[in-house]
């Protein structure tokens, strides 16, 4: 098989996929941890940022992925939250895999969850190209997609069919829990299109076409690249949208034979690291009055740290910056947050996350769990599993019995 490998990777290694394929169908251990990092890496990085994006999730669609073989440590790294088991506490983050191409290959990555999308009701192209850009000397990214995806159709039917394969699959007497490609929890994140003005009905179709294939569904109000997006973080307007939404899934509850689905479907709320602690106070009296299930913090932010190195034509692209430049501002309002509603909501912490340590930071200062994204460009999917060893052995070193206990406990300091 390595020797079929390398024929192919001369053929094409002149573009980089050569390479990519190669060590896409590695397993992923220590061994090969150096390779993914020095060697496929670097060749995928000659592409442009957006084909390179591409390339591994069509390899990853077509069953072409590395995959972790490592067991977790479920008594320390897994949770039952929203009535959902998560075997660990790492997951991908919207964004990645928004037309859910690839959900099978990126579970097998290891992560205990994978939320797809930003999906909206109709498909949309999405901003001008260039919209994607790396800087790799801070390890970080800018985008300014604009929510480009096929549209809630195709993604419905992508994501009725893996649940199809799912259910066939768990339904077999003997099947394995180590098969993490059906094991894994399931988000879908929704936004609204770019020409709709009215913005409830637009998150009320793709809760009512997508959220019966979710474990759970976040409402996007946080993206910078679609316009007036984030004016939906406002105290009025986001208590309209939430109520809005909470109301329709309770009466699909009502209206649906799939009674237990939609009881269950937690609403969960993406929002941005740029907002005010007044403003981030009337968003937590929102999510605490309406009976919110979960909160993502946060999305890409739109400042620019001075502490950046790369070239200022790349640093003053518009768009979100994502990545190692963000983790502290990131982490920063997560624990803000998290004292803001006192621990009562399960918060997701984003942003920056390349390390165990890294993810650490963020339970302690409050999230029950972790999703990472622009960490994967720079340090490849070995970083899963090295972030799921990394974090046990920490949270055994601290004296932690499990993942739980270690929630917010910088989040009073």
């Amino acid at each position: 098989a390595s020797d079929n490998m390398a024929g192919f990777g001369r053929v094409i290694g002149w573009s980089g996929v050569g390479l990519a394929v190669a060590g896409s169908i590695i397993q992923i251990t220590d061994s090969q941890s150096y390779f993914h990092k020095q060697i496929v890496l670097p060749a995928v990085h000659k592409l442009d940022p957006e084909t390179a994006h591409k390339t591994v999730l069509k390899l990853l669609s077509l069953g072409l992925g590395p995959r972790d073989t490592s067991k977790d440590d479920e008594k320390i790294l897994s949770q039952t939250i929203w009535d959902r088991k998560f075997v660990n506490p790492i997951g991908l983050a919207a964004g990645f895999d928004k037309d859910a191409v690839a959900i099978k290959g990126l579970l097998q990555w290891g992560f205990g969850f994978v939320e797809i999308g930003s999906v909206t009701p109709l498909p949309q192209p999405g901003n001008d190209k260039p919209r994607l850009f790396r800087l790799s000397e801070d390890q970080g990214i800018i985008n300014r997609f604009g929510f480009n995806n096929e549209g809630m159709i195709e993604v419905g039917k992508r994501l009725s069919q893996y649940r199809r394969e799912q259910s066939q699959y768990l339904s077999k007497q003997n099947h394995s829990t180590t098969n993490k490609e059906y094991n894994g929890i399931l988000g879908i994140n929704i936004g609204k299109n770019k020409i709709q003005t009215n913005a409830i009905e637009d998150y009320i179709k793709g809760l009512n076409y997508l959220g019966p294939h979710g474990d759970y569904l976040v409402i996007n109000v946080s993206s910078p690249n679609t316009p007036g997006l984030r004016s939906l973080q406002n105290k009025s307007e986001l208590s309209s949208l939430i109520k809005s939404i909470i109301q329709e899934r309770d009466k699909l509850l009502l209206l649906t034979n799939n009674q237990n689905k939609f009881k269950s479907l937690p609403i969960l709320l993406k929002i941005a690291p740029d907002l005010s602690d007044e403003e981030l106070g009337d968003v937590a009296d929102v999510c605490i009055g309406l009976g919110v299930d979960g909160v993502i913090v946060s999305n890409t932010t739109i400042s620019r740290p001075e502490t950046l190195l790369s070239e200022k034509n790349l640093i003053n692209q518009t768009g979100g910056l994502s990545g190692k430049p963000i983790l502290n501002i990131s982490t920063e309002r997560l624990k803000k947050f998290y004292q803001l509603t006192n621990g009562k909501i399960p918060l997701i912490g984003v942003g920056g996350v390349l390390t165990a340590e890294d993810a650490y930071l963020k339970i302690r200062n409050g999230a029950s769990l972790v999703q990472v994204y622009s960490g994967l460009i720079y340090n490849g999917p070995a970083m899963v599993p090295e972030i799921k060893e990394g974090l046990t052995e920490l949270l055994k070193k601290d004296g932690f019995q499990s993942v739980t206990e270690a929630i917010g406990v910088d989040a009073w300091k």
